[in-house]
């Protein structure tokens, strides 16, 4: 089973982490004493159905899987939840890249981001570079805390148009299910969430107080920043968004990379840039 092609958002995510990937081994094969690790939280089938449902793209796992120069991975690890897509790209891995030292698991992304958090702790001779491409919001913030202090370079797409903006209604008249997928995916509470997101007015009538709310402007990319700057807690660096629309211009994503690393993010920004002029 083949995953769908998800238009040019796809392309742009897999170039920007394959020419990352290719920087970061050059910069790794003058530091032998480190170990690399790619790890894929959302691996997929490895292959791509075309936008005409027909031909075959090569997804993000086997691209990275076919960099040689200057050096492949040490290791490779690719979570995927979907046990056909895992099955196809373990035949994947099996038929064309069969001395790769890659393990394909089907498994919860945010079990083995805090298993690498744990791996890591352990190996201090080990780098990653981790690529987070959640289906929505199912990344928990507890998994990216998880990697505070660590060496990791991570890339993640952060759903702000199409996950966390649709569940901050205009009303401010939010279900507690939707608090919850809030409060974990960003890791505030919800007045902190409220007080970001909402502006609360008391007006003294006749009758009494009355108390209007009111969503705050611009919230997509306020939930952009607001990220950005949660992995800014965490990590060092924070690189600039690239910023995934659609075909009216709004924001569905940012896609970001975070890292302790100051070489890392001056090479993400330039990575992330001629994107925006292509």
């Amino acid at each position: 089973m083949d995953q769908q092609f998800g238009g040019s958002w796809t392309d742009q995510k897999m170039r920007i982490v394959v020419d990352y990937a290719r920087a970061y081994l050059t910069i790794m094969a003058t530091l032998p004493w480190v170990k690399t690790i790619y790890f894929d939280g959302f691996a997929g089938s490895g292959v791509i159905k075309g936008e005409d449902g027909e031909a075959v793209k090569k997804g993000t796992a086997l691209q990275i899987l076919e960099i040689t120069s200057p050096k492949p991975f040490d290791l490779y690890y690719f979570v995927e939840l979907n046990e056909a897509h895992k099955c196809t790209l373990e035949n994947q891995i099996k038929e064309n890249h069969p001395g790769r030292k890659a393990y394909v698991i089907k498994d919860d992304c945010n079990n083995k981001l805090k298993a690498l958090a744990d791996y890591l702790t352990k190996n201090r001779t080990y780098r990653a570079l981790s690529f987070i491409d959640p289906y929505g919001m199912d990344v928990k913030w507890s998994s990216i805390e998880a990697l505070k202090g660590l060496g990791v370079d991570l890339w993640i797409l952060v759903p702000t148009g199409v996950g966390a903006n649709r569940l901050l209604k205009v009303d401010g008249n939010i279900s507690d299910g939707w608090y919850k997928a809030l409060e974990t995916c960003l890791g505030l509470n919800r007045a902190e969430i409220d007080k970001r997101f909402y502006r609360r007015t008391t007006t003294h009538t006749l009758f009494g107080a009355e108390t209007t709310v009111t969503k705050e402007k611009e919230t997509v990319q306020k939930l952009g920043d607001l990220y950005a700057e949660r992995l800014g807690e965490v990590f060092k660096y924070v690189s600039e968004p690239f910023l995934l629309k659609n075909s009216m211009n709004s924001i569905m994503y940012h896609f970001m990379m975070a890292t302790n690393n100051a070489a890392g993010v001056k090479i993400a920004n330039d990575v992330i840039k001629p994107k925006y002029e292509a």
